[in-house]
């Protein structure tokens, strides 16, 4: 088990709270000097087998939903799963077995995702059953966009795909600001 301190040149400086050794984190997640795991000890999460008399032939559909919908937003925030365990404050071997369907996230753990994520809970309970509605209600909101939009029909085709273009990328891979 290790405690995170600040980060440097995006390396993760961490300190093993067994030998307090400071150091970058490892590939291995193993201490340099007493090899004890340098990954927290993860939260309790629910465990996904379903009862099996209520198990559809093609998995659990709902936990599903929650796995593809928290890594359908992880990825559309530009964010990696280490970061966004950083900012829930868990392992990221959490995330990764909750995105790999190997854990069911508590409700506890579902509030830090949202927060982390920084929708609500709803939209990440809903997550890819998203309509298009949905999406252009979330757009409209957008203040550039609600400004850009009243233009639009001034625009020649070619500028019009150009603009639309340059926001699906930005919507795809949001730029980060320092």
């Amino acid at each position: 088990m290790a405690t995170a301190l600040a980060p440097v040149d995006s390396r993760e400086v961490v300190r093993c709270d067994h030998c307090h050794l400071v150091q970058f984190r490892t590939t291995n997640n193993l201490c340099r000097k007493c090899r004890t795991s340098l990954d927290e000890d993860e939260p309790e999460p629910i465990l996904a087998t379903p009862p099996p008399d209520e198990a559809p032939a093609n998995g659990n559909h709902s936990q599903l939903q929650v796995a593809a919908a928290i890594r359908m937003l992880r990825q559309k925030s530009g964010l990696s799963q280490r970061q966004l365990a950083l900012r829930m404050q868990v392992p990221r071997t959490y995330v990764s077995k909750i995105e790999n369907e190997k854990a069911m996230p508590t409700l506890s753990s579902l509030q830090r995702l949202a927060t982390a994520l920084d929708v609500s809970m709803g939209d990440l309970l809903k997550g890819s059953c998203r309509t298009l509605q949905d999406d252009i209600a979330d757009l409209m909101h957008d203040e550039f966009i609600a400004e850009v939009v009243e233009y639009l029909d001034k625009l020649d085709p070619m500028q019009r795909s150009t603009l639309l273009a340059q926001v699906r990328d930005l919507s795809i891979r949001p730029r980060r600001s320092a």
